[in-house]
């Protein structure tokens, strides 16, 4: 089967499993939900939305969280991994903000120029926050295309790039969701049963089944 004909096949059934997949972080704004997706970096969404009620609580725009101060942050989020650094960010992202003028941009140059916030940040945000056409990528979803066979490449930037070229345009944000919650609920990342998942027992090559019972 071709990649192309992988990819529809797989997106139809995306969409009967997660016809409107919701967003998994809790926020208010796009500010929050880039505060949210920006302390969700090697942390459980599931961890994160433990702490964001008390930390939006107090400061749940760019002129509180500045005025909160790296530590008091820190003291808020101590329980997600990296906090120190997490909360050294996210007050130098908001005083940079409030010097741009107190709202989230919708441009890429600006939100990748924020402290703590990377290109698979910033795609949540322009996607999610703003309906702009993006595919955000991470690990996750690295792995599944690579298991899929929808992309070979080695890193989760190229693997953007594939997935794009094989999903309309239209569907990014939704299938960057999907895949997601498909993850969780049926391709987890150890002790996977190729053979018995709903899109690796035809998708994935001989080689990579044999590869990953082999684990």
């Amino acid at each position: 089967m071709k990649r192309q004909e992988k990819a529809d096949r797989i997106g139809v059934l995306l969409d009967e499993l997660y016809p409107k997949p919701p967003i998994p972080l809790g926020h208010r704004n796009p500010y929050t939900l880039l505060v949210a997706v920006t302390l969700s970096a090697q942390t459980t969404d599931a961890k994160v939305n433990q702490v964001t009620p008390a930390l939006f609580a107090e400061a749940d725009t760019p002129e509180k969280m500045a005025a909160l101060g790296a530590d008091r942050i820190r003291e808020l989020i101590q329980t997600v991994g990296l906090a120190p650094t997490k909360a050294r960010n996210l007050s130098r992202a908001a005083i940079q903000i409030v010097e741009a003028g107190g709202e989230v941009i919708p441009d890429w140059d600006f939100l990748e120029s924020l402290a703590g916030v990377g290109h698979k940040t910033a795609s949540v945000v322009m996607a999610q926050a703003f309906g702009a056409p993006a595919f955000p990528v991470d690990t996750h979803i690295h792995r599944l295309a690579g298991r899929w066979g929808l992309s070979k490449a080695r890193n989760v930037e190229q693997t953007e790039r594939d997935l794009k070229a094989v999903f309309p345009k239209d569907t990014w944000a939704r299938r960057h969701l999907q895949i997601i919650y498909f993850g969780r609920e049926f391709c987890p990342a150890r002790h996977h049963d190729l053979t018995a998942c709903p899109i690796c027992s035809w998708a994935a090559t001989k080689t990579r089944i044999r590869q990953e019972a082999m684990r």
